[in-house]
């Protein structure tokens, strides 16, 4: 095994280039395309805007904010239908129950006069009810999570229509900051928002910490790694462009900052990204994905497991309704009208798998960034409606199309490599899956024994 001090002896290679954003000797410069996409894309629409305008238009403050309040919610809806991709399902109906959830919400407040935390919390209360109804039927009766999710999605378009009386329902001041509000000033003679810099020094100590942890746990493992300064490379790059964000954020027109809706976001990927990482209940998302079969004669009780990723959709719906209903200060009977295809769109983009058992939270992200960057680069270049869509359309077949290719011609698949986490080798020869254990890397789907192997042990 090479360790971390061998490979720093042993100079300068092309392939440890490679390695920069990947975990070992199994990365490739295909695991770039994914995130090179979307900087291709921010830097192409850059490029386009600065012909119409010298200041340019994507890369500034108000851009960048305005990005992050339009599409906060998609990227919501994003962390939770990739475990339910994972898991082998698809789930149709989250727009609806979005919008479904805003309507009770407002009205709640407008009508019976509740006052908004309560208000947010009957929300989220809504979300849990719609959840376990929707679970209920898939994971315990057995119905395909397509069937019962197209079934939600009629009942509750229809439901949100017949409270509402198709009629706008406006909120109040405070339910709005959930949607509109931003990082506080704070009263320093300075020419920025201080809380958004010290959000971006604290995703760069974030960076560093992890980046050390990492090396540690490779090093106590015995895996390859890449050399000392490959690590320092990819902290400071990375650092520069959390840092660069984060002073954009900052120095936008008076007034502005760094988003609620994104803080809320940020929160969320920290949360999921653990809970699918890290967690014995992530483990079984992967392991179920994967092949439920193997996952349950290891003991996993994969209905359990299907009941609370469905529920777990609903209440990211029902958060993402609530903060477009907050972002648009009324409910109105349009709300979450094509955002399953959007989730789902950004999800498989980001490099789950069409069979389950393979995606992750960031992966998601960043597709879902894709979509956002190319909705605003063409609105901004004067496009409209329709030929957004045959854009969006084109790029998530070929994205989806060119992975699948990849893996029927036996080579590794492009989106799997990209979403590849730092985390323990795994020996296929050796390594079985077992429930109690939360190191395993989170973007390969496990292959387990067959099943007479196991029957026979």
């Amino acid at each position: 095994m090479t360790t971390d001090t061998t490979s720093a002896k042993r100079g300068f290679h092309f392939q440890d280039i490679t390695k920069m954003f990947g975990g070992g000797g199994t990365s490739s410069l295909r695991q770039f395309g994914i995130l090179g996409s979307l900087i291709v894309i921010i830097l192409l629409f850059e490029i386009l805007t600065v012909l119409r305008n010298p200041a340019g238009a994507t890369l500034t403050p108000g851009n960048l904010i305005n990005v992050i309040n339009q599409y906060s919610f998609i990227l919501i809806l994003a962390i939770g239908m990739v475990m339910v991709i994972i898991m082998g399902h698809i789930d149709l109906s989250v727009g609806s129950v979005a919008a479904f959830t805003g309507i009770i919400v407002a009205k709640s407040m407008a009508d019976w006069q509740l006052p908004w935390p309560l208000a947010i919390l009957l929300g989220l209360g809504v979300g849990v009810l719609v959840g376990a109804w929707q679970g209920f039927w898939v994971a315990y009766v057995g119905v395909p999570a397509f069937i019962v999710t197209l079934a939600g999605m009629l009942f509750f378009r229809g439901a949100q229509q017949f409270i509402g009386d198709a009629q706008t329902i406006p909120v109040p001041k405070g339910f709005q900051y959930i949607g509109t509000g931003y990082l506080p000033e704070v009263a320093l003679p300075l020419p920025f928002n201080v809380p958004t810099m010290l959000l971006a020094l604290l995703g760069v100590a974030w960076l560093v910490f992890w980046e050390i942890r990492t090396r540690r746990v490779q090093h106590k493992m015995g895996s390859d790694s890449a050399p000392v300064w490959v690590s320092v490379v990819k902290v400071v790059l990375l650092s520069i462009v959390v840092l660069a964000a984060g002073w954009m954020f900052a120095t936008g027109r008076p007034g502005t900052s760094f988003p609620v809706p994104g803080l809320i976001l940020l929160a969320l990927v920290i949360i999921y990204s653990f809970i699918t990482s890290n967690t014995v209940f992530g483990r079984h998302i992967y392991a179920v994905g994967g092949n439920r079969q193997a996952a349950r004669l290891s003991g996993v009780k994969d209905r359990w497991v299907d009941f609370f990723v469905m529920m777990n959709m609903s209440v990211l719906a029902a958060l993402a309704g609530m903060i477009f209903v907050a972002r648009s200060q009324a409910s109105g009977p349009n709300d979450g009208t094509g955002w399953e295809l959007d989730a789902i769109a950004s999800v498989f983009i980001g490099g789950a798998a069409v069979s389950g058992g393979i995606g992750t939270v960031i992966g998601s992200i960043i597709g879902g960034l894709v979509m956002a960057f190319l909705n605003n680069g063409l609105a901004l270049l004067g496009q409209g409606a329709d030929v957004v869509a045959m854009i969006k359309g084109l790029v998530l077949l070929f994205a989806v199309g060119i992975d699948v290719w990849n893996k029927q011609q036996g080579r590794p698949s492009l989106i799997g490599l990209l979403t590849r986490r730092f985390g323990r080798p795994q020996d296929p020869a050796t390594d079985t899956f077992d429930p109690t254990k939360t190191n395993y890397p989170t973007s390969q789907k496990y292959e387990a024994p067959a099943v007479e192997e196991t029957r026979g042990k």
